[in-house]
């Protein structure tokens, strides 16, 4: 939807008031209302200004009178069975709530060894929001830059996180699990059979998932009296071939762990390969625990003992809390989790089982 000299409000000011408060045309501060790139920086910056200072307020990005609203999910990959069921969760919510969506994955890209290449250049899918005239945005595993953060915030697009990489800024709306609580629930059951040399293969030190995973962990052998080791915490940034060569150096170790607790699914398999390198067989010489409950842990041989987090339920719960935001109501708390459980197959047995 392009911008006209009409938008605004009845009690703000026009689109044109703003424009001649910046010194620019109409269609100039147009351009800068709907996220177009062909700006000066300098004329960019005097029509943000009159905006803020204006307090020029954009009619809804949508027209009941013409069809659905739309909504767009942006994830990392479209390939990920991570992606598929959050695509799945927001489906079903958006249907029943009368919802368009479009998906794209605008963010990080992975390579093929599985880390995420830079970000794509923001201007890009950011036009793209405004030409189709979206209502909201729902983001999977974003990391958002502040220059991000800025646009969404000055063209007023609602937007919510699902499983945000990173702790998002204060007042940002997210959905997650609870992934302190899953780290706890993990640890317990290796505990519970028997297991006290028990090691973590966690996602990126900053990530905000991973680090309430590994504090479960801790406060699980804490509350059991199991003297934490240092070394048994290695990072792979969520990265399957990362996993395995992190399960390497586990092995290697003078005092090797019986048991480790793995904070993805797809790092669990990179596990199992190293394990298998060293003729090592699960569970019978290493108990493995993953975290999500992907179908790559039903495929897993053996089957692989996990903590479930309801991607498909986080999702349409976003989608649900974005539907409000867009009808102007804002959550009052911005973090919501979903609870996590355990989900027992055969990866796991007391330790010796030999």
């Amino acid at each position: 939807m392009v911008g006209t000299a009409r938008e605004g409000t009845s009690a703000g000011p026009t689109l044109a008031v703003v424009a001649r408060a910046a010194g620019v045309s109409v269609p100039t501060a147009s351009k800068v209302v709907n996220g177009r790139e062909d700006v000066a920086p300098d004329t960019r910056r005097r029509v943000v200004e009159a905006l803020d200072r204006l307090g020029y307020v954009r009619r809804p990005r949508f027209d009941t009178a013409r069809g659905p609203r739309l909504v767009d999910l942006v994830v990392r990959s479209l390939e990920s069975s991570r992606s598929g069921a959050v695509l799945h969760g927001v489906e079903e919510a958006a249907y029943d709530a009368g919802l368009e969506v479009v998906v794209s994955a605008g963010l990080n890209r992975p390579r093929s060894s599985g880390a995420f290449e830079e970000p794509r250049p923001e201007g890009a899918w950011l036009d793209r929001l405004v030409v189709r005239g979206t209502s909201g945005v729902l983001f999977h595993l974003a990391e958002l830059t502040a220059a991000q953060y800025a646009w969404l915030a000055r063209h007023r697009i609602p937007f919510v996180l699902i499983d945000p990489a990173v702790e998002p800024p204060p007042g940002v709306v997210s959905v997650g699990a609870a992934d302190w609580q899953g780290g706890v629930t993990a640890t317990e059951h290796l505990l519970g059979l028997g297991h006290e040399r028990i090691a973590v293969v966690a996602g990126p030190r900053r990530g905000q998932c991973g680090g309430a995973r590994v504090a479960g962990y801790r406060s699980a052998l804490a509350a059991a009296g199991v003297r934490h080791r240092p070394e048994y915490v290695r990072h792979a940034g969520l990265d399957r071939a990362a996993a395995r060569r992190r399960m390497r150096e586990l092995l290697d170790l003078p005092v090797p762990p019986t048991a480790v607790f793995v904070c993805s699914d797809v790092m669990a398999l990179g596990v199992y390969e190293a394990l298998a390198e060293r003729g090592l067989t699960v569970p019978r010489d290493m108990s493995v625990v993953g975290f999500d409950d992907l179908p790559e842990a039903r495929w897993a041989t053996p089957a692989l003992t996990t903590v479930r987090q309801p991607l498909s339920e986080m999702a349409a719960t976003a989608l649900r809390l974005l539907l409000r935001m867009m009808d102007g109501h804002h959550p009052e708390s911005t973090r919501t989790e979903l609870s996590t459980r355990l989900v027992r197959r055969a990866s796991t047995a007391p330790p010796g089982l030999a």
